[in-house]
């Protein structure tokens, strides 16, 4: 049996390490991704710091690259967005 709030817990942890496959390529441009939030609807709310912050590409860099991955390491979640 699995109760809700241990499911939430594992789910951040897998979305956390998912963050920490794509953040070397944050980096690399001065930029990084912070989790806020996993919703109880597996929305993941993050924020865009760094370069990463300000950059007309932010929503690119969010959809084709870190919400790809961490769909591709979490399945379970719907979409990430930047708050």
């Amino acid at each position: 049996m699995t109760y809700i709030g241990v499911e939430i817990m594992e789910i951040h942890d897998r979305v956390e390490a998912a963050l920490e496959k794509v953040r070397p390529g944050l980096m690399m441009d001065g930029g990084n991704v912070e989790l806020v939030e996993v919703t109880d609807d597996n929305i993941v709310k993050v924020k865009l710091v760094g370069a990463c912050g300000g950059c007309p590409m932010s929503q690119m860099t969010l959809k084709m690259f870190i919400e790809k991955v961490v769909k591709e390491n979490v399945p379970e979640i719907k979409s990430v967005e930047n708050i």
